[in-house]
């Protein structure tokens, strides 16, 4: 089967800072033929052009709080037979691209979703899900191990991550893209729901993945607490009225409002927000459902295909994935030579063990590598013992075994 060329598409706003990581992880991805489309504000334009890869882009400069829109006008400049997108707060590791594309190997495979890995870099903060009409969404069990093709059943439809998601563009082009009156939250969601209803399959491909930062912005601190609930709220109450009976609406609308409220006493229980505050993130609920209900909801036109051609991004990186790893007190010693690694055009991960039982974390540094840290006696992944006795050499061993479906060395032997 022909390699199909991939349009990966990154919107940005109020991100200038965190977008350089997600850009520069991007530059690093194995697939053959990709190309990058940046729709970003002023300050993500900045930012970009100081990268040595920038002239290699494809640029639209958007300033709009809507990112159904931003990603619409991604589509429309995407000239790839798939457009995947990935949030500028996220990392994705060399491979996602590979099994990402993976997934639309079966004809009938309109969107593909990977898993999503949480702040430390270890654990995962979504896997697979579906989710009904009222937009509430529950675990999926896949294998693992596998891409597995889902058709939607029982009013469920198969969610993708926004962060973490490819659609055939012809398909999303055709159906009009995203719908604009989700400017934030649930409208990959919508999409998902609007794919079950034409009848189309979603493939999850679990190790398609990607590093999520969770970092701040207009609607959420920092820290994960929400500072504004007004989008929600609208996006709850226009999706209710796309999707589901009129007769259940009123209700989901309350739980929806139920969720969002145990959400802020859970903040305020641990002092990051005072009572005064759930009240008021409260009523910018309320006052977004209303909004929601004045939305229009019209018909989407069909995206035209891109008028510049495929802008292929070149292979910046070759070779195998280089691997430094070493005790404590070698932490700069292993990250100079990573560094230079990755200035030589070479992927690099770091692994700096302690002689503790500390559990890891791994995060894609400004540098461009990956440094993961921890004990040589604590566990990377959260289950199992806390504590297990071990040399330096065994804990990288079980850790590049761990990894090397998603990055290109091999496990070493013990």
């Amino acid at each position: 089967m022909s390699t199909l060329s991939v349009s990966v598409i990154v919107v940005s706003r109020g991100r200038a800072a965190d977008l350089p990581l997600c850009l520069t992880g991007i530059s690093q991805l194995d697939y053959p033929c990709f190309e990058l489309v940046l729709v970003a504000d002023r300050d993500g334009m900045d930012a970009a052009r100081a990268l040595p890869f920038y002239d290699d882009l494809k640029c639209v400069a958007f300033n709009e709080a809507n990112i159904s829109t931003a990603r619409n006008l991604g589509i429309a400049h995407a000239a790839g037979d798939i457009v995947a997108f990935i949030d500028d707060d996220a990392v994705p590791e060399p491979s996602w691209l590979t099994y990402l594309t993976a997934g639309f190997n079966e004809a009938d495979v309109a969107a593909v979703g990977g898993f999503v890995i949480g702040r430390n870099g270890i654990s995962f903060q979504w896997k697979a899900r579906s989710v009904d009409c009222t937009g509430v969404a529950i675990p999926l069990e896949v294998d693992e191990t596998k891409i597995t093709a889902l058709a939607p059943q029982d009013g469920y439809a198969i969610k993708t991550e926004g962060t973490n998601m490819a659609l055939r563009r012809d398909v999303i082009a055709g159906m009009g893209g995203f719908d604009a009156a989700f400017r934030f939250y649930l409208d990959e969601t919508d999409v998902n729901y609007r794919l079950t209803k034409a009848g189309h399959r979603t493939a999850i491909s679990p190790l398609a993945q990607v590093h999520h930062g969770y970092k701040a912005s207009a609607t959420r601190r920092g820290d994960r607490v929400p500072t504004d609930l007004f989008e929600i709220g609208a996006s709850t109450t226009v999706y209710l009225r796309k999707h589901a009976p009129e007769a259940l609406r009123n209700n989901a609308l309350r739980d929806a409002r139920f969720e969002q409220r145990k959400r802020a006493l859970r903040h305020m229980e641990s002092g990051a927000i005072e009572p005064n505050d759930v009240s008021r993130l409260l009523n910018s609920f309320d006052k977004g459902a209303d909004d929601g209900q004045r939305r229009a909801l019209a018909p989407q036109e069909p995206i035209p295909p891109a008028l510049a051609g495929f802008k292929a991004f070149p292979r910046l990186f070759t070779g195998p994935h280089q691997v430094f790893s070493g005790g404590l007190r070698q932490k700069g010693q292993l990250a100079s030579q990573a560094e230079q690694a990755v200035l030589a055009g070479q992927r690099a991960s770091v692994f700096v063990f302690s002689p503790t039982a500390r559990p890891h974390k791994m995060r894609f540094t400004h540098k461009g590598f990956w440094l993961q840290s921890g004990g040589v006696f604590g566990r990377s992944t959260r289950t199992g013992a806390r504590f297990r006795v071990m040399t330096l050499r065994r804990r990288l061993t079980l850790e590049l075994r761990r990894l090397a479906n998603l990055r290109d060395f091999p496990p070493k032997r013990d």
